[in-house]
């Protein structure tokens, strides 16, 4: 019974769902409690008028139109991280499994940096798969799900971007951040778990973050409920993965993922471990690994070093 013009009556509602008037009054108070606003008229019934910006599993199922992935939701009120519970419960959850937090107290990061996960205000989930893939395949499904998250953003008509590998960016501020983990031994994959944290409705950051992350809220001053953005990044990604594992790289999405980009064609500082060094990001191949044109003149292929892109998190 989604927000809607009509009235449903109680009835109908008993003959659907196969319980009596009195459970469906039970239903309909608990919903009530939980911030749901639903009119009810003698005789006409019931009106959803309103709902609550929850992420709870059957909010997020009901909207979810998947084959595999999110069909198992594990919802938590708070969690330490959704990347650890999948790192500790790994072997006990199917593969699609979507583990979701209200809130984290020990949010995880890129290059072991905190993530901030107040409650309420954004969306915490991490995406458990068990692929037949080499180990060296792996690290791909972190630009699978930068293209899936960017996606579906486009679907709810908000223009985002790509910071390879796999920031979300707009207007140059971060509002998406993608952490995969792999359990793997030589040759086999066990498990890969990829972490999405989108901010969604925070309208301030701590001090440090303030020049460098944004929220939707605060870039287009809407309020988007988070259960159905959530869910169309789950239809994306399958979308994406599933292609992604039927031709084992990145090559089909490439097109995909370039009209997304921040980085392509644009001047880039990529620091190494022993070396620091500016140039033109030409393209992302295959493999996933970002081609950069040298101010030498030479080609390097960038994979997992840290890059920095003009404009974006107040690098001129």
């Amino acid at each position: 019974m989604r927000q809607q013009e009509e009235y449903v009556s109680g009835q109908k509602l008993c003959e659907e769902l196969g319980v009596s008037r009195t459970a469906v009054w039970k239903v309909i108070s608990q919903l009530k409690e939980e911030g749901y606003v639903i009119e009810s008229v003698t005789k006409k019934g019931y009106r959803l008028l309103g709902q609550p910006n929850l992420l709870s599993e059957s909010e997020i199922l009901s909207r979810l139109h998947t084959a595999c992935i999110g069909k198992q939701i594990k919802y938590f009120d708070s969690l330490d991280s959704t990347n650890t519970y999948c790192g500790r419960k790994g072997e006990e959850l199917a593969h699609g499994t979507v583990v979701v937090a209200e809130s984290q107290t020990a949010g995880l990061g890129s290059r072991g940096r905190s993530w901030t996960s107040p409650r309420g205000s954004s969306i915490y989930m991490s995406v458990l798969l068990k692929p037949d893939i080499s180990p060296d395949a792996a690290p791909r499904l972190t630009l699978v799900m930068a293209l899936s998250v960017a996606r579906a953003f486009s679907r709810m008509g908000v223009s985002v971007q790509i910071k390879w590998p796999n920031d979300i960016v707009i207007n140059g501020k971060k509002l998406v951040g993608i952490l995969t983990e792999m359990r793997a031994e030589i040759g086999y994959v066990h498990q890969v778990v990829i972490g999405v944290g989108i901010n969604v409705l925070t309208e301030q950051f701590p001090e440090e973050l303030s020049n460098r992350a944004t929220s939707v809220l605060l870039e287009t001053g809407k309020v988007f409920s988070r259960a159905e953005l959530l869910a169309e990044v789950l239809d994306c990604f399958e979308q994406d993965y599933e292609t992604f594992l039927r031709t084992g790289d990145l090559s089909e999405l490439l097109e995909q993922y370039t009209q997304f980009s921040a980085t392509v064609g644009h001047e880039v500082c990529v620091l190494e471990q022993k070396d620091t060094y500016n140039g033109r990001a030409l393209r992302v191949n295959e493999t996933g690994q970002l081609l950069v044109a040298c101010e030498d003149g030479s080609i390097k292929k960038v994979f997992a070093d840290e890059v920095s892109v003009r404009g974006i998190y107040g690098y001129v």
